[in-house]
């Protein structure tokens, strides 16, 4: 397994975060992995490393806040996931565009990766992007058995907790991970809102300018999101031309896949039927759009 490069950059002022590249030999593109929400970029090596043998420059990182970038604790640390894509997201493109700029460039996103892809202000600069797991957050649209979990938690258990503690300890409670306090909260108010962060914000028209090719990749047994979910965020990117998939278990010959498991170490044998294909046709633009 190949040691990636870990780097440090500036995203604004008193804000560093951390990011890790992997070098491919013959390299065809730049992909970056933009993660979950809380889920720190570790999580994801093994895939970065499997796509780097691929042929790709891979390069991951973690959100302000989250994983190797936090430099402070968490409740005196201030961070949006407003900030999280302005500052951060913008931060990686510029990286990948300075060093390769060469190389086409795709963004590889994972649940929230994709969500906050239209409030980043320089997402143009990206060929392509492929969604895994993406839909809103609205939480009367997630699966039966999490809605009375998710009013609990936006209604009784955030609004206390995080003035009390300065920060989400997820991680103790067993709920998503430690986020920052601001974050956290404007989590809260997005998945109160039936047009999730697109309406709370007002960004209707921001997404709907989004140009950028997507190819979303939803899994039948998600336990978080329903079609709905899914459908309604990208329905969001209104201009930006899409393929949508929707892949069970059976098709790809395992018992579950769901929001997370697809990225672990031991799914890597399905790892080429699921993303290969896709990820090759995003390379080719005039063939996506046929």
């Amino acid at each position: 397994m190949q040691q990636p490069k870990r780097i440090t950059l500036n995203t604004a002022p008193q804000r560093d975060i951390v990011a890790y590249q992997w070098q491919a030999e013959a390299p065809r593109a730049v992909i970056i992995m933009a993660p979950a929400m809380a889920v720190p970029q570790a999580y994801y090596q093994h895939f970065c490393n499997w796509l780097a043998a691929q042929g790709f420059h891979v390069i991951s990182f973690d959100y302000y806040g989250i994983g190797a970038s936090v430099d402070k604790p968490l409740s005196q640390l201030s961070t949006s996931i407003t900030d999280w894509a302005t500052y951060d997201a913008a931060a990686i493109i510029d990286y990948a565009t300075s060093n390769y700029p060469q190389l086409p460039l795709l963004w590889f996103a994972h649940s929230i990766g994709g969500q906050l892809f239209g409030m980043i202000p320089n997402h143009n600069a990206v060929q392509h992007m492929i969604t895994v797991a993406t839909g809103t957050g609205f939480w009367k649209d997630t699966k039966p058995q999490l809605k009375y979990k998710s009013w609990l938690l936006w209604r009784a258990i955030t609004p206390w907790l995080i003035p009390l503690r300065g920060y989400f300890p997820g991680r103790a409670l067993g709920i998503v991970g430690n986020v920052p306090a601001k974050a956290m909260q404007q989590w809260r108010r997005w998945c109160l809102h039936p047009d999730y962060l697109v309406g709370a914000e007002n960004l209707y028209q921001r997404y709907a300018e989004v140009k950028t090719p997507i190819t979303s990749l939803a899994f039948s047994d998600d336990e978080l999101l329903t079609e709905r979910n899914i459908t309604a965020m990208h329905n969001f990117y209104k201009t930006a031309v899409q393929q949508r998939h929707v892949i069970t278990p059976e098709q790809i010959g395992t018992r579950r896949i769901g929001h997370f498991s697809v990225f672990r170490p031991s799914y890597q044998d399905y790892w080429p039927e699921l993303f290969q294909q896709h990820i090759e046709k995003a390379l080719a633009p005039s063939a996506f759009r046929s």
